[in-house]
């Protein structure tokens, strides 16, 4: 079972492609088998007449009624498939939604729904993914979760109340963890695809039951007036009824069939993440020693089925188990298990609840925060180094592609770090809707005086006077902020952001562009938190389409990859720097036509138009182009805080989200202008 991201990628892309192939393969069967029906049905009708005396007295032709009950079939299964997909447009909020779940926030009284948003926001800071809203199934005393939605912009985790009540923290991070591979791994958007297909199938079949019904509380199909019209009624219905449950089932068969091999890769990834097979087991074991285990009662849970951390729903008629057997998947994470499920008294205890604000343990214990958003490790800017426990050497940088989607325990532990030293006043603000806006133009605020009050004039006239008034209150506490601690603060504004209405999230970017144009120039951080922060905050207020593939190779793609080695490599070196750090790039793509370009053609604009092409590249040629990247920054043995920004930006633009590399590295501090390169000393 592979455990490479890019492996997992295109397997989910693969299992995609195969699934609208049978999809297809089943509309075709189906409408097929109905026209059939249909033709056979009018034949013998027409036969029966004839035998009697009667000629054609229904009126009917036997290949136009065949061919009007094909079209209308493969029209209503092709539009219920496409009504669902539509209304599932929303992401996994819609899906949470409808499953009853109630949106967390981090004001929550309750110390067990505030320990699971802590354990949500850590692995995503770990993974490097955007920290997706937290749902909450607050009917639902079962064990079970899920996470929904197209891509990791806008993902939600929704959690049933028995797993936050019943659950130790340790077990809680093994079933996060879980779900954090499916989102990592690819399967949220072939799970939603899987909900519209089966819905237009189901939708015939349904079809074809109420067609039954009528025709036999009307009693059609007894009269001998109308020619047989009724008989052929019944017939067709009951044609449509058996091939739409027919098809609900090979759906089933093909869902329980991709559902069952994710979920073993996921509890291997959530094994592999925590470093604590006795979390995820524990939590399995649970399931099956509770008498609720792990089913849904909510009307909507069935087909949402092959979504949940466990088996959400009895099975039925057209039915099969979505996930494989509990004992199975026990055994597969602890050999030694005596295959007995516990009793169950109390909740069971684990380690503590999450770190606290504050951490008390030793300062030089948090690694730099641009580090784990961009997938580089650092020491400490005085030179002493900030972890306890060895990392990698910068030259494994130049496989940081490998890091991608393989977040471990150490990157858990140094987000909790990393949280606990942030200030207070900034990560109560990040959680709460106005506070939240008030963080990003805090941080979008310039050093030089003259042209922060242009911004804060500017602010004044535009912005809610509660968001203005916090904004002004954060100043000092953001200004005395780190400059490698700004991207994780903002991962950590996200879900409060996803909260804004409409109007809100419009009046937001008119904001922002203001204070980042204030200036007249696009600085370096503007255009990364441009880049990152409103990339996945538009998929929740606008309509975006994903990115499709386009190119499968990179041989015709060496302008946008000049332009995009460039700009690394000019990133804080000098010319003959820059000529020894794109040499390093070119060795790892040397079958790309790449040429180190001037500084004049390596301005934002034209990075951001090269990696917009580059995104549409198959997602090997990506791992390709992450380690390309990774190479370059290496190259001098350092890597500054701007390089991993810019690192965390190009990673994220290409859907590859990385989790921090841990200490070993070296970095240099910002001690010039957003604009200036940084000096590159240890």
């Amino acid at each position: 079972m592979s455990t490479n991201f890019f492996e997992r990628q295109d397997t989910a892309h693969r299992h995609t492609g195969r699934l609208v192939l049978l999809f297809c393969l089943a509309v075709i069967a189906i409408v097929g088998g109905s026209s059939l029906v249909t033709y056979l049905a009018v034949d013998y009708v027409e036969s029966q007449n004839v035998a009697h005396g009667y000629h054609n007295v229904s009126g009917l032709n036997k290949t136009a009624a065949a061919l009007y009950v094909g079209i209308g079939s493969a029209v209503l299964i092709v539009l219920g498939t496409l009504f669902k997909i539509a209304q599932l447009t929303g992401g996994g909020s819609v899906i949470a939604e409808q499953l009853g779940g109630r949106l967390l926030h981090h004001n929550t009284s309750k110390g067990s729904e505030q320990q699971l948003l802590n354990v949500v926001e850590e692995m995503a800071l770990a993974s490097g993914v955007p920290v997706p809203p937290v749902y909450l199934l607050e009917g639902e005393d079962s064990i079970n979760a899920f996470a929904a939605g197209y891509s990791p912009s806008d993902a939600v985790i929704g959690v049933t109340r028995g797993s936050v009540e019943k659950l130790s923290r340790e077990q809680l991070q093994g079933v996060i963890a879980h779900e954090f591979s499916h989102i990592l791994n690819g399967d949220m958007r072939l799970n939603i695809r899987l909900i519209g297909v089966l819905h237009g199938i189901l939708l015939l079949g349904l079809m074809g039951e109420f067609l039954l019904r009528t025709a036999a509380f009307s009693g059609s199909g007894r009269d001998k007036k109308d020619g047989g019209l009724g008989l052929v009624v019944v017939l067709v219905a009951l044609a449509i009824f058996i091939l739409g449950y027919v098809g609900m089932f090979m759906g089933s068969l093909i869902k329980a069939a991709v559902s069952r091999q994710r979920e073993f890769l996921a509890d291997a990834s959530a094994v592999q993440f925590t470093r604590n097979p006795n979390g995820l087991a524990g939590a399995l074991k649970r399931i099956g020693a509770k008498l609720q285990g792990s089913s849904i009662k909510h009307h909507h849970a069935s087909q949402a089925s092959h979504m949940f951390f466990a088996q959400g729903v009895n099975l039925y008629f057209a039915s099969l188990a979505t996930h494989p057997p509990l004992k199975q998947r026990i055994e597969a994470i602890d050999p030694a298990w005596d295959g007995q499920f516990p009793t169950i008294t109390s909740k069971t205890t684990g380690p503590t609840s999450a770190p606290a604000k504050k951490q008390t343990s030793t300062a030089a214990a948090v690694p730099t925060a641009a580090m784990a958003a961009a997938g580089v490790a650092a020491m400490s800017l005085s030179g002493q180094q900030q972890s306890q426990t060895p990392g990698p050497a910068v030259a494994d940088l130049a496989q940081a592609s490998g890091q991608i989607g393989n977040p471990t325990v150490d990157h858990q532990r140094y987000a909790a770090q990393l949280i606990g030293s942030l200030p207070d006043e900034l990560t109560t603000a990040a959680h709460e809707a106005y506070g939240a806006r008030a963080v990003i133009y805090g941080l979008l605020l310039d050093k030089d005086p003259e042209i922060r009050d242009r911004q804060l004039q500017t602010l004044d006239q535009q912005a809610s006077p509660d968001v203005v008034k916090l904004t002004h209150q954060l100043i000092g506490a953001i200004d005395a902020l780190d400059a490698h601690t700004r991207l994780p603060l903002v991962d950590m504004t996200l879900p409060a952001l996803r909260s804004m209405s409409t109007d809100q999230y419009r009046t937001f970017v008119t904001c922002f562009q203001a204070l980042a144009a204030a200036d007249e120039q696009l600085g370096f951080f503007e255009w990364i938190l441009h880049h990152i922060l409103l990339r996945h905050l538009k998929p929740q207020f606008e309509r975006v389409r994903p990115a499709r593939v386009v190119y499968y190779g990179l041989q015709r793609l060496g302008e946008p990859c000049s332009v995009l080695f460039s700009s690394l490599a000019r990133v804080g070196h000098t010319d003959a720097q820059a000529a020894v750090a794109f040499a390093a790039a070119k060795e790892v793509l040397d079958d790309v036509p790449l040429q180190l370009l001037d500084s004049n053609d390596c301005n934002l604009a034209h990075l951001q138009n090269a990696l917009e092409q580059l995104a549409q590249v198959a997602i090997k040629q990506k791992e390709r182009l992450i380690n390309g990247a990774a190479a370059c920054i290496a190259a001098d043995q350092e890597v500054s805080v701007r390089e991993a920004e810019l690192l965390r930006a190009i990673s994220d633009t290409l859907d590859c989200h990385m989790p921090p590399l841990l200490p070993g590295q070296l970095i240099a501090p910002v001690t010039t202008a957003d604009s200036a390169p940084p000096d590159k000393t240890s």
